[in-house]
C-alpha cells in the first residue's frame, strides 16, 4: 500500500460538489472528484474513458486543511458566441489564499505513474476550475507502506509564510483533516465519488467522510517568553523615598 500526497495552493480554488446552473458554489476543502479530475488531466486520460477513471476513483482519498482561506463571491456575465445574446448572470464562489494537502492511497504502480505524470503533465492541472491554476508544483511525494493518516501526518505544514507568522507563538498546530472512511457509522456523506466524466452523462455517487485532527510541530515557532531577570523590581514605597522592608 502506498500513498501519493499533493500540495493544492493558489490564488483561487473552487471545489464544487453540488454546483448547478447559474449558482456555482465551492466546498471548504477539495473534493475527491476534483482531485481525480486533476490527476486524470495530468495523465492525459480522456473524459469518456470510464475504465481508466474507475481505476483512479478506487483510490482512497483524504485532505488536510493547512490554510482554510477566504470564501469569495463573483458575478459573471457572458454572451452567446454565435447569436450575441446575453447569457444568464452566474454567481460563482471561490476560496482565496487556501492551502491543502491531499492524499490518495492505493496501488503502488498506479500511484507511481500518477506521480510521474504530475512532474510531466499532459494537460495543465487546475484547482477545481480552469480559471484556478496552482501557484506551485502540485506533487509533494510518494509514501510507501503508509496509509492516508500516516502520510498526511508525515507531510510538514504547508501554509504560506504570512499565515505561519500568525501562529508563530504556537509550538504545535492542530489541522482539520477529512478522510474517506467506507463503512464508518458516524461519518458524513458527500456526493463526489466520480463514476463518469463523460460530458454526455457525468455521474457521481455518495461516499463517507470522517473528520480527524492532525497535530503537527510548527518549525517556525518562536514562543513568547519574558525572562524574569528583564522585569524590573516594583517597589510601591519608592515614591515615598523609602524602601520597603
Amino acid at each position: 500500500m502506498s500513498t501519493l500526497t499533493l500540495r493544492l495552493a493558489g490564488p483561487l480554488q473552487a471545489w464544487g460538489s453540488t454546483a448547478r446552473f447559474a449558482r456555482r458554489t465551492t466546498e471548504s476543502a477539495p473534493t475527491k472528484s476534483g482531485v481525480i479530475g486533476l490527476l486524470a488531466a495530468t495523465a492525459g486520460i480522456d473524459r469518456a474513458d470510464d475504465e481508466q477513471l474507475q481505476a483512479l476513483a478506487a483510490l482512497r482519498f483524504g485532505v488536510r486543511i493547512d490554510q482554510p482561506g477566504t470564501r469569495l463571491r463573483d458575478f459573471q456575465t457572458a454572451h452567446h458566441r454565435v447569436t450575441g445574446e446575453s447569457m444568464p448572470l452566474s454567481e460563482r464562489f471561490y476560496l482565496a489564499d487556501a492551502v491543502f494537502v491531499a492524499a490518495l492511497e492505493g496501488d503502488r504502480q498506479l500511484l507511481e505513474r500518477l506521480h510521474t505524470a504530475l512532474k510531466q503533465p499532459v494537460y495543465m492541472p487546475f484547482l477545481g476550475r480552469r480559471s484556478c491554476p496552482p501557484a506551485q508544483p502540485v506533487e509533494l511525494g510518494l509514501h510507501h507502506e503508509s496509509d492516508l493518516l500516516q502520510a498526511l501526518t508525515a507531510e510538514p505544514w504547508q501554509a504560506s509564510a504570512w499565515y505561519r507568522r500568525r501562529h508563530r507563538h504556537d509550538t504545535t498546530v492542530k489541522l482539520a483533516a477529512l478522510l474517506e472512511a467506507p463503512g464508518t457509522a458516524d461519518a458524513d456523506v458527500q456526493r463526489d465519488q466520480p463514476l463518469s466524466f463523460d460530458p454526455h452523462h457525468r455521474r457521481h455517487a455518495l461516499r463517507t467522510v470522517a473528520h480527524k485532527t492532525i497535530a503537527l510541530p510548527n518549525p517556525a515557532a518562536t514562543p513568547l517568553q519574558t525572562p524574569a531577570s528583564s522585569v524590573p523590581r516594583h517597589d510601591p514605597f519608592a515614591a515615598l523615598g523609602e524602601e520597603s522592608p
